[in-house]
């Protein structure tokens, strides 16, 4: 399960930038294509596990699913495949091999929260 492998790089990546920013990750977001190999809901465990006693822990992986776009040189238009069992244009049928977009696996943005610290007060004594 290479899913793991990924979940870990992600969140190595995610808290080095929250350390950088002085923030804790409540939520990483990420776009994940039809065509890259890699499975959500085993992505999705593996996160999970990945984050267990590291400072990501509780936060949550938002997925973003990017269908498979590619580009019709009969209709010299992008389009979206119906399905990635046929790479043939949805509107001309012509084959259409040149992939867009679908291949994605990016980190696109995490949310941080910043602890407040109160400012302490000394209260005033009177003698």
């Amino acid at each position: 399960m290479h899913e793991l492998s990924i979940a870990l790089s992600i969140v190595e990546g995610a808290g080095e930038e929250a350390a950088r920013r002085g923030g804790k990750v409540s939520v990483v977001h990420l776009r994940l294509g039809q065509l890259s190999g890699v499975v959500k809901d085993a992505l999705l465990f593996s996160y999970d596990l990945a984050c267990e006693g590291t400072l990501l822990e509780g936060s949550r992986l938002m997925i973003e699913e990017e269908p498979v776009v590619v580009f019709c040189p009969e209709c010299a238009a992008e389009r979206a495949l119906a399905s990635i069992q046929s790479f043939r244009c949805p509107v001309c049928g012509a084959l259409t091999p040149d992939v867009v977009r679908g291949r994605e696996l990016e980190l696109v943005a995490l949310e941080l929260t910043y602890e407040q610290h109160a400012a302490s007060a000394t209260p005033a004594t009177t003698d």
